[in-house]
This record gives C-alpha cells, sequence and structure tokens, in this order.
C-alpha cells in the first residue's frame, strides 16, 4: 500500500483497529511502531500518522486528546515533499481537518466547549484542501455532526 515502510505498518495497525475490532493488539503494535521510530524525535511523517492513529485507540479521553495534540505537532513539521515520497494521497494541509476535528470531538467529551469550537473552526478553515473524495466526505460529515453537538441549545 505505502512505499514507506513504517506507514505500512501503521496502517497493519489501523487494520487490525478499523478491520477486525482489535484496538488492544493496534495499540501494543502502535505502542511499538512508536519505540521504533524513536517517539516524538522520530520522522515528522511517521509521528503524525501514528499518533493520530494511536489516539483512536486509547480508553482514556485524556490519553486521546494527548495523542491528538501530538499528531497536531508534528503535521506542522511536514513537508509536501516528505508527503509526496511517502506515497501519502493528500497534501499537507489536507491533514489539518481531520486532526483539529479529533482534537475538537476530545475537548467536547471533556466538557470544554469554548476550546472544541476553537478547534472546530480550525478545522473548517481547512476543508477547502480536502478532495471531493471518502476521505473528504468522511471530514465533512464529522464537522456537520460535531457542529450540530456543539450548537448552543
Amino acid at each position: 500500500m505505502y512505499p514507506d515502510p513504517t506507514l505500512a505498518r501503521i496502517a497493519e495497525a489501523v487494520q487490525l483497529h478499523h478491520g477486525r475490532g482489535e484496538p488492544a493488539a493496534a495499540r501494543a503494535m502502535f505502542e511499538r511502531i512508536w519505540a521504533d521510530i524513536g517517539g516524538e524525535q522520530g520522522d515528522p511523517l511517521h509521528v503524525c500518522v501514528l499518533a493520530h492513529s494511536m489516539a483512536d485507540v486509547q480508553d482514556d479521553v485524556r490519553e486521546e486528546l494527548r495523542w491528538d495534540e501530538r499528531a497536531l505537532a508534528a503535521v506542522a513539521l511536514l513537508t509536501e515533499e516528505r508527503v509526496a515520497a511517502a506515497g501519502v494521497p493528500m497534501s499537507v494541509a489536507a491533514l489539518h481537518p481531520s486532526l483539529h476535528l479529533n482534537l475538537a470531538e476530545c475537548h467536547r467529551r471533556l466538557g470544554d466547549p469554548g476550546r472544541a469550537r476553537e478547534h472546530l473552526e480550525a478545522a473548517r478553515a481547512g476543508m477547502g484542501a480536502l478532495g471531493d473524495d471518502d476521505y473528504g466526505r468522511l471530514i465533512r460529515g464529522g464537522l456537520e455532526r460535531l457542529t450540530g453537538l456543539l450548537a448552543p441549545p
């Protein structure tokens, strides 16, 4: 799938979670990959993708938030050249809406609607970078859902 072997391993762990319903096994694999890449000191693309994926397998929303924050910090260090060389079929800008959407959801679940709305607005601001494909529709749908959840009563 990816010419980058680390991204291929991350995709394999994602499949454990989403495809086979085994979040604990995925988390264990993500932990091994995290150690292999050198944690936050690793290649920003690997850190971003792994942290974004690791957030999804956390049982505690505070841990989920911590991983999502790592992903957002790492995306700031990415270049278009690095993303393209790894075979990722989207731009760096197209990664931002999903990252902010996940952060918004964490803050909503933690009872901080103000911070949630800040990230929701950041996600909305980046929507133009998304294509008219399954990924773009998924993120747009998430934005609509979360906008509804954060609407004043």
